[in-house]
């Protein structure tokens, strides 16, 4: 298969083309009450293991993002293999978010998605703005994982992780 050739990349072709890259699905939350509110993101990483920080990647101007700058703290949902209609609800714009959803709470007091295999709770270290994004990285103050196979996202569409069958090998440090 011939790639075609190389041209200066608009928003649809970053989209289609990063969309090649299969990432984890997560629900970032902020705010308490009737103020909270979520999204759902697949920019997301370890940064630090020893003090313990992640990054997510927000949308700027976003009622979580707003929240998150406001409060200075967030929580992180990362979603199993069968919580796509979770992922689908927090991609939607507008909207009662937690509406009839049944959420868990950490000592931030901040909602977080149940049965997600791993909760935490962050005060936020640093920002930075990056084009359409906010770059938040986040001190884990509070951190459970369960079990499970996480969901998935690849070229718009979600589905789940098979492994070849080979024995855990070690993470890269």
């Amino acid at each position: 298969m011939t790639l075609p050739a190389f041209q200066i990349s608009s928003a649809l072709d970053m989209r289609r083309s990063m969309g090649r890259f299969t990432t984890g699905v997560a629900v970032v939350t902020s705010g308490e009450g009737e103020a909270a509110c979520g999204m759902t993101i697949s920019s997301l990483t370890s940064i630090s293991l020893d003090p313990a920080i992640l990054m997510v990647s927000l949308t700027q101007g976003s009622r979580t993002t707003d929240m998150v700058d406001k409060t200075g703290s967030f929580a992180l949902s990362i979603l199993g293999s069968r919580q796509e209609a979770i992922a689908r609800h927090f991609a939607t714009r507008g909207g009662e978010r937690f509406a009839g959803l049944d959420c868990e709470y950490g000592p931030f007091n901040l909602p977080m998605i149940k049965g997600a295999l791993v909760q935490a709770e962050c005060d936020v270290h640093s920002t930075h703005n990056v084009g359409d994004h906010k770059v938040v990285y986040g001190n884990v103050q509070n951190l459970r994982s369960r079990e499970g196979t996480g969901l998935v996202f690849y070229s718009g569409k979600f589905g789940d992780f098979h492994d070849f069958g080979h024995d855990e090998g070690p993470w890269m440090y």
